[in-house]
């Protein structure tokens, strides 16, 4: 079950692939982790989903990730007269607070919190962007508008405000009561939606604890004002940019990818580029050559993981489009010009003993061309910081707590292993020779890097460096 690749494959769960048989083989076509979007569906389908993971999690004998995705608020126009109107540019237009059955002069917008802090200038995109509105003058029940591009409005068709901060918690009702539902569940991360400022992750940490890792999804432009600190307060991130490419010109996109990803290097945080991947395998069985290049770009920008959406949830090639992502991803990472690209954008060593003796680790790797190198981590910590360095050696994560194995699934470079904690030098040395030979990391007479916290199965003390000789482990330094 040894994936030949480093980057992660994350999939979108729905109606195309939530039997058994297809969660199955899209398993054994690449994907790590699988997405359960809380957007669709209801409790009892996630969970059929859930429990299918986990068996099939029992009978491949490997930790599976399952990420639950939170809907968020959503921000629609209200009701509008025969279903829809069409405005044009330089036309002028109202929004009011209440009503029904909407026209020029009163579109229905049920969000008291917009009119209380949009400001004349501000723009109102509608439909993803499609009729864009400028802000002339506003109150707290009205807003009055100039269309500065047309086209069609109807019902409930969303809003994005890509100016305006909201007064809203990412968390709604809903969102709270999915949350608590996943938590039971057991899954291994919750993914919060609309995250605007530092402060919506604080909120949601305070319901989620420990029970999960956080991904903080990155799609509002005042996320990315303050990305430093939502990245240090979030497990993971997720540069979400279906929605973030409506609120900032699509030009920026692709050098914010970028700049996100560099920082989430930077943090030792697993970072996911996420939307619109391989979107023409919804309907077809092969992608454009724009969409490989898309995705080949965030594995050279040295993205954790890359994701599928529609493509996998609802498409009607979900297997092929997870084997198509696979081997894109592969072809890249060999591509000779890959390793280059990955040394080039390699963030600056951070100056602590842990973060030294993982660099060390991945570098001594490298030089004495072991073939990988063996992470004991009771959190995640340990080979997170030896993937934030890239190496071309994989990493073997060995852990004895089962949720640090399967969030281990998003992590860059790492085959997570579920084993009992080491307690001795001795025992360490055993289990890193045994494992690294049974998974087909290594060969007798291999030499291999083995990295540890000492005292043991103590979180976050990457402290302790040998190399071992496989068949010899008496012969270790």
């Amino acid at each position: 079950m040894r994936r030949h690749r480093r980057a992660k494959i994350v999939a979108t769960v729905g109606p195309a692939s939530a039997s058994p048989e297809m969660l199955k083989a899209l398993f054994l076509a690449g994907v790590d982790t699988f997405r359960l979007n809380f957007s669709h569906g209801v409790h009892e389908d996630h969970a059929k989903v859930h429990t299918a993971i986990r068996a099939l999690e029992m009978e491949v004998g490997r930790p599976i990730g399952i990420l639950l995705d939170l809907q968020g608020p959503k921000i629609r126009v209200g009701t509008i007269k025969d279903g829809k109107i069409t405005v044009a540019p330089g036309e002028k237009i109202r929004f009011v607070l209440s009503g029904t059955n909407g026209d020029q002069r009163s579109i229905p917008l049920p969000h008291p919190e917009i009119f209380a802090a949009v400001l004349p200038g501000h723009d109102l995109l509608i439909d993803d962007g499609r009729v864009r509105i400028r802000v002339d003058r506003c109150g707290s029940n009205f807003i009055e508008a100039e269309v500065i591009v047309g086209g069609v409005i109807s019902n409930r068709k969303g809003v994005n405000l890509p100016g305006t901060i909201l007064d809203l918690s990412p968390l709604t009702p809903k969102d709270r009561t999915d949350l608590a539902f996943g938590l039971a569940l057991g899954v291994d991360w919750i993914a919060l939606s609309f995250v605007q400022k530092p402060s919506d992750v604080i909120e949601a940490r305070a319901l989620v604890g420990d029970q999960a890792g956080l991904v903080a999804k990155i799609e509002k432009p005042s996320a990315l004002d303050h990305i430093d600190d939502i990245i240090m307060l979030s497990d993971a991130v997720m540069v979400a940019r279906g929605d973030l490419g409506v609120e900032i010109p699509p030009e920026d996109v692709p050098g914010r990818q970028k700049e996100i990803v560099r920082a989430c290097r930077l943090a030792v945080k697993p970072v996911i580029v996420a939307t619109q991947m391989l979107d023409s395998m919804v309907a077809a069985p092969t992608p454009t050559r724009a969409e490989a290049s898309d995705v080949a770009t965030a594995i050279y920008d040295g993205a954790d993981a890359v994701m599928l959406s529609a493509e996998s949830a609802t498409g009607s090639y979900p297997r092929e489009t997870v084997e198509i992502m696979d081997r894109i991803i592969r072809s890249t990472e060999q591509h000779k010009l890959y390793r280059s690209i990955i040394d080039a954008t390699r963030p600056d060593e951070e100056t602590t003993a842990p973060h030294a003796v993982a660099a060390a680790a991945a570098d001594l790797a490298e030089a004495i061309h072991a073939p990988t190198i063996v992470a004991f981590t009771s959190s995640g910590t340990t080979a997170a910081r030896i993937a934030r360095k890239r190496s071309a050696v994989p990493i073997l994560a060995i852990t004895p707590n089962l949720r640090t194995s399967r969030r281990l699934c998003l992590l860059w470079g790492a085959h997570s292993l579920l084993s009992e904690d080491a307690h001795t030098y001795e025992e360490m040395v055993d289990r890193a020779t045994t494992r690294a030979l049974s998974e087909g990391f290594a060969r007798v007479a291999d030499l291999i890097v083995v990295v540890a916290g000492i005292p043991f199965g103590q979180a976050g003390s990457t402290n302790n460096l040998r190399v071992v000789h496989v068949g010899r482990p008496q012969l270790c330094v």
